[in-house]
């Protein structure tokens, strides 16, 4: 039987690769590697004794780093931006061996999240989905209130023409910067988060992360059309949703589970092509109708 992955659901990290993907305009690679970074700091300093809360922080902090570090390749060493996300995404693969010391780490008996008074008293599964829309608001509102300032405006207009932001005055390398740290921070976020819902890290738990979010990016656009700014971000989140009913549909038809991620991935390339089967139905229905009044 399928059993739901907290990683096909809304998340942070969906947000995070929206920043980058749509506002930025980069196809930032960093994901797969950060992602499972996040849950492998989370899981080891929980280990370690650190309070759950304080783990998580500290696996924000560690995605806004490797965010940073992508973005001085890419702005100070001019390394093609998706070059400098698979420098940083491979070389965070061993840095996650090394901060687990092994492949893989449980929270076997130890405290998360999860496990708060507050969570306690719910059904089973209502824990994490609260926690999840708890999150994905916090992160929301913050978001559409930064986008509203004078510096998430700077930000929007680098990624909207990065030559005319640049003739404003605005510095862009920073912007960037700054853009691949909050995205990258995010995605650590969403790591610890489902790090401590599946009870576990695993150095491997990134793979298909893009696919995924990608997938629910474009879901979300093509399901509510026309949107503002502030709008798309929660059809980020919506379009998760979308996407989950979309593969639970496929499965129930009697798709292999192992075929999984080859799903996922014809899910997208169907979503991507949707524009351009829109335009061809809205050409044909231009030439009917002028056939139709013609005679």
């Amino acid at each position: 039987m399928f059993q739901p992955s907290a990683k096909d659901f809304s998340g942070p990290h969906l947000i995070g690769l929206f920043l980058t993907f749509r506002i930025l305009d980069f196809p930032d690679m960093t994901v797969e590697g950060i992602f499972p970074m996040g849950a492998a700091t989370c899981v080891a300093a929980i280990n370690r004794g650190v309070d759950p809360f304080w783990a998580t922080i500290m696996a924000i902090g560690v995605g806004m780093l490797c965010g940073l570090v992508t973005g001085l390749l890419y702005t100070k060493g001019k390394i093609p931006i998706l070059l400098a996300g698979i420098l940083v995404m491979t070389a965070a693969y061993s840095i996650n061996l090394r901060i687990m010391g092994r492949a893989n780490l449980t929270l076997l008996n130890k405290p998360t999240l999860l496990k708060a008074d507050f969570f306690k008293a719910m059904p089973e599964y209502f824990d994490s989905v609260v926690l999840g829309i708890i999150v994905i608001a916090i992160v929301t509102v913050a978001l559409v209130y930064f986008l509203q300032t004078d510096l998430g405006q700077a930000f929007i207009a680098t990624g909207d023409n990065e030559k005319m932001a640049r003739s404003l005055g605005i510095k862009t390398d920073n912007m960037q910067i700054m853009g691949l740290m909050i995205s990258n921070g995010l995605i650590g976020l969403g790591g610890a988060l489902v790090a401590q819902n599946n009870g576990y890290a695993d150095v491997n738990m990134g793979i298909g992360i893009i696919v995924i979010a990608l997938a629910s990016i474009i879901i979300g656009e093509v399901a509510f059309g026309e949107l503002t700014m502030n709008q798309r971000l929660v059809a980020v989140t919506l379009g998760s949703i979308l996407y989950r009913f979309v593969l639970l549909i496929v499965l129930r038809l009697g798709f292999n589970t192992n075929d999984l991620q080859l799903l996922s991935a014809i899910v997208l390339a169907i979503c991507m092509m949707l524009p351009v089967f829109q335009k061809m139905f809205n050409i044909k229905h231009i030439i009917k109708r002028g056939v139709t009044s013609h005679d």
